[in-house]
């Protein structure tokens, strides 16, 4: 007859039990966290793919940003009347150089004349029929805390776009987050590409179909030290 276990032989089995779980638990969420930072879209169903990019993400090597999958580069310009990305010009350079497609973006402040932002936009922006038309970023996350009304915010937004339009000789492309177009309806009052912002899952909001979608915030790539900013292109 087996002798029965001792008290300390069951509560080390049942430690070990709960020790283990617990190292499988770890392995999940560790492969969650790293399929998470190296998502995209399936280059199946988009086969055009690319980035947006400012001074945060600091150098880019964008050789092997390009050889990482990245088709195009939205670079930040502009913010404002007054504020010009320091890393803009190096980005515009460099991504020419090896034949990505480049186009400028403009964050539109809510609490600056549209004719000063437009005139920091071109003063910055060099004009190329080669670049992707220009974009002009429209959120409330790192905007100002005026709310002006709607009238206000279209009337605005009708200069500087057609100032940059001009510059640019192409229609602009207008950013929006779920929650600035629902608080201004800008897609329903200007007929201009969307580029959507929705994580993990294709935008469902904006007057009518989106153009590009902004599908990650946190992808971690070749060529960037740090997280990036993903995008897609409707095909």
């Amino acid at each position: 007859m087996n002798a029965p276990a001792r008290p300390t032989q069951t509560l080390g089995r049942l430690l070990l039990r709960v020790l283990l779980a617990v190292l499988l638990l770890a392995g999940i969420a560790l492969l969650g966290v790293y399929y998470a930072l190296h998502w995209r879209p399936s280059v199946e169903t988009y086969p055009m793919q690319g980035v947006d990019v400012s001074h945060h993400q600091s150098e880019i090597h964008w050789p092997t940003l390009h050889a990482a999958g990245a088709d195009f580069a939205y670079i930040k310009a502009t913010e404002g009347g007054d504020v010009r990305d320091p890393d803009f010009a190096r980005n515009w350079q460099e991504t020419a150089a090896i034949g990505v497609k480049r186009g400028a973006y403009h964050f539109f402040t809510l609490c600056t004349l549209a004719a000063d932002q437009a005139t920091n936009f071109i003063a910055t922006v060099p004009r190329d029929p080669a670049a992707l038309p220009p974009a002009v970023d429209l959120e409330f996350g790192g905007n100002c805390g005026a709310r002006p009304s709607r009238d206000v915010l279209i009337g605005e937004l009708t200069r500087f776009l057609t100032a940059i339009e001009a510059h640019s000789g192409k229609p602009a492309i207008l950013y929006l987050t779920r929650e600035f177009d629902e608080a201004y309806q800008v897609s329903d009052a200007f007929d201009r590409s969307l580029w959507l912002r929705r994580l993990a899952f294709p935008p469902d909001y904006g007057a009518r179909p989106w153009v590009m979608w902004q599908a990650t915030n946190i992808r971690r790539v070749e060529g960037v030290e740090g997280a990036i900013d993903w995008n897609v292109v409707r095909p």
